[in-house]
């Protein structure tokens, strides 16, 4: 089937683009001797993170506790969360995931690692963590010269072990133009190599250095003092990477198709993508980088102007050959918000359909047992 006879709206993914983007990433971190455990809260597909794995992946950053109970009951090993559990439903759900696999926790402060300790007392279990380092985004973790006070409360719990140290340079989001990226990345390796330094030097060992934004990848995967990257945009890309010149158009795999149902005035389509296919953000820190709400691929002339739920207003900026009933593919502004829209994405080849792709670990997808 080719993908323009699919009905709309329809989520679509370029399995040469996303296989595409995949092994590049991954050559990178090959040739520079770094680990990469990618960030899945993008895809949130176990046959995207196996995809991964077979192509090198070491490990993986998960964004809830349902990924890391579907990669591990996939088979796959070494999970990272990437924030902190507190409460003792989801702590005791992650110490059954502890005794199956690898799997390492984060703190950013004393409060939750006593909490986590006091469970795995009872289990007689010791799981590996890492201290939450902030370099700009303020949002979660300590300042690199917190890092050893961190350190010294949580050693005092022995069912803790300190490995290292992780961080997010989230605010690359917010810069106004692509070429700031490298200020942030600046940020980034330097709030680390502050909190690995002085660690060391009190005696701790840090074995793993992480960090992960697809936008500061390509600055930071040369650090030294750096040996796990976790990005996680890369496999899809999206309109926020092309508005900080991050990627070019043909990179961006996950697109979501539509039908032109109506031309009310001679510069307005509307379309049947509405917002609960694109969403209506413009990522998680707002880029102004961005105009509407989406881009039309292969279209300039075009323009996303507004979206209700069901439908979207796509305004023509100059002539067009497009009319009521062609079909449209659009590039989301944040395809992780994207993907988390659908039960699965229809990969394809040459516009012909080759598989259907489950979204298999979005929303809640562990249901609690009420027996």
């Amino acid at each position: 089937m080719n993908i323009y006879e699919l009905q709309t709206p329809s989520f679509l993914l370029n399995l040469d683009t996303l296989e595409t983007n995949l092994k590049n990433i991954q050559r990178l971190c090959n040739e520079n001797n770094k680990e990469l455990w990618p960030m899945t809260k993008t895809h949130k597909s176990t046959y995207i993170a196996k995809l991964q794995r077979d192509y090198g992946a070491k490990g993986f950053l998960v964004g809830t506790i349902d990924e890391a109970e579907a990669f591990v009951n996939a088979g796959l090993d070494n999970i990272c969360l990437a924030y902190p559990i507190v409460s003792k439903a989801n702590i005791g759900r992650v110490i059954d995931l502890a005794k199956k696999s690898r799997v390492i926790i984060s703190f950013d402060g004393e409060d939750g690692a006593r909490l986590f300790n006091d469970e795995l007392k009872k289990e007689n279990l010791t799981m590996e963590y890492l201290i939450i380092i902030n370099c700009g985004l303020n949002r979660l973790g300590v300042s690199p010269n917190d890092s050893i006070n961190l350190a010294k409360k949580i050693s005092r719990y022995s069912n803790l072990k300190l490995i290292g140290i992780s961080t997010h340079p989230g605010q690359v989001y917010g810069v106004s133009s692509g070429e700031q990226i490298s200020e942030v990345s600046k940020q980034e390796s330097e709030s680390l190599k502050i909190a690995k330094d002085n660690l060391i030097t009190d005696s701790f060992d840090i074995s793993i250095v992480a960090t992960g934004s697809t936008p500061t990848f390509f600055d930071v995967v040369t650090d030294p003092n750096i040996n796990i990257l976790r990005p996680g945009n890369y496999p899809f890309y999206d309109n926020i990477q092309l508005s900080l010149n991050v990627c070019e158009e043909s990179k961006c795999s996950l697109t979501v198709l539509g039908t032109i149902i109506s031309n009310p005035r001679d510069d307005l389509f509307i379309i049947d993508v509405g917002s609960k296919c694109l969403g209506l953000d413009k990522g998680a820190h707002a880029s102004t980088l961005i105009n509407g709400f989406g881009k039309v691929k292969d279209h300039n002339e075009l323009e996303i102007i507004g979206l209700s739920e069901e439908v979207g207003k796509i305004r023509i900026t100059s002539e067009t050959d497009l009319k009521i009933g062609d079909k449209i593919q659009i590039i989301p502004n944040h395809s992780c918000s994207c993907a988390n829209m659908t039960d699965y994405i229809i990969g394809f080849r040459n516009d012909i359909v080759e598989n259907i792709i489950d979204v298999d670990v979005r929303g809640n997808s562990t249901k609690p047992n009420l027996i």
